[in-house]
């Protein structure tokens, strides 16, 4: 077994992400939220009989917001502040550019990769879920924990009951 390269160790985002808010001029660092007790409902029948939902930080294409495409820079123009969903039954057109994530060590060339409804939608023809939900919807990034835990949270999860989810794939960019 070969040891990895000195060189080679995992991207310390969460320190970056600190040091980038103390940049920006707040006071303290960012706080990351974390629980000590998560809660946890397991699923009443298998996944090939659950209705699935998507939840996603992507954001709708923005036309006049300047560029958003892949390898696109922070593009904060592009950002979206309420809770929105969309279709399931076409993949619509969602970027990722209002997302601060690393652009020297990843791109974002693949949407499956931030987006799965193609994939979880060949799930469905495939038998491996039962259906997927009429509707997606889309998390703000607002970088408020309260906005998010009092707001948007709340607002999801009506969402998600109205549409009958059984099971919510959260997949953040």
């Amino acid at each position: 077994m070969t040891l990895a390269p000195e060189h080679d160790v995992p991207i310390p985002y969460m320190q970056r992400t600190r040091d980038y808010y103390l940049a920006l001029g707040y006071g303290t660092p960012y706080h990351w939220a974390h629980f000590a007790d998560v809660p946890f409902t397991p699923l009443t029948a298998p996944l090939a009989q659950a209705r699935v939902t998507l939840i996603t930080t992507a954001a709708p294409y923005q036309p006049g917001a300047g560029e958003q495409g892949p390898g696109a820079k922070y593009n904060a123009a592009a950002k979206f502040y309420k809770v929105y969903s969309d279709a399931t039954d076409t993949v619509p057109d969602v970027r990722i550019s209002h997302v601060g994530y690393d652009r020297v060590h990843t791109t974002a060339e693949d949407p499956n990769t931030w987006f799965p409804l193609a994939r979880l939608q060949e799930a469905v023809k495939a038998g491996r879920i039962g259906a997927l939900t009429p509707r997606f919807h889309g998390a703000p990034t607002n970088r408020s924990q309260k906005v998010t835990l009092e707001t948007d949270a709340p607002e999801l999860l009506r969402r998600c009951r109205e549409d009958g989810a059984d099971v919510a794939l959260l997949v953040p960019s």
